[in-house]
């Protein structure tokens, strides 16, 4: 004799469970795709503006005002980033985007500086920079392999080469662990709050087939 509890259950298929808590701990390919996708266009587009939008500010005073208001704006986008991490519902893959467009923000940025102080005052390094020199010094510089080809002479270059090693030590070491606990503090208050679909979708499904 068969068991009816059985044979009105055996119809019934569990239900995968798909709730937010499972998306957040893994973030699906389309996610991760997208994060790259636009870390990608982030780094065309700033490279895009460095080689493109006029760079021809004369004198030193004008320059040196634009540099500043520049640094400014790397340090309100880096603090908009972190609060987006914080936010996100994919913090790990939101600071790989963050960290792209902190870091070649802060390259065109200094190769800019440099090729405006050269425009202004020639002779300040070592042969006339163009676009591409200035963001080759800037990088060589910010990587610490200084091949020795480029090389500032006059005061205030060296002085804004000596203001792009420590703020590249600062990228590396602050920004990096700045990065490292905004992402900590997403995770942390993704299992902080409420999910917003039950969890439990499975057994609910499973009771409503099953019928009284």
């Amino acid at each position: 004799m068969s068991d009816p509890e059985a044979a009105r259950t055996d119809h019934i298929r569990p239900v995968p469970v798909t709730g937010r808590r499972g998306r957040r701990l893994r973030p699906d390919r389309r996610a991760a795709v997208a994060a790259l996708a636009r870390a990608v266009f982030i780094v065309a587009a700033l490279l895009t503006a460095y080689f493109l939008l006029p760079l021809k500010e004369r004198g030193t005073a004008g320059g040196a005002a634009l540099f500043a208001c520049g640094l400014l704006a790397l340090l309100l986008v880096f603090a908009g980033e972190v609060r987006m991490i914080v936010r996100s519902p994919y913090p790990r893959l939101k600071a790989v985007e963050a960290l792209a467009a902190t870091l070649v923000l802060f390259l065109v940025l200094f190769a800019g500086g440099y090729y405006l102080l050269d425009d202004s005052s020639p002779g300040s390094f070592s042969e006339p920079l163009t676009r591409t020199d200035a963001l080759y010094f800037a990088l060589t510089t910010f990587s610490t392999v200084g091949f020795g080809d480029i090389s500032a002479r006059s005061q205030a270059g060296r002085v804004m080469t000596m203001l792009q090693m420590a703020g590249g030590l600062l990228l590396v070491g602050v920004a990096a662990r700045v990065l490292a606990s905004a992402v900590q503090a997403g995770l942390l208050r993704q299992r902080r709050e409420p999910p917003g679909e039950p969890d439990t979708g499975a057994d609910t499904t499973t009771e409503r087939e099953a019928g009284p």
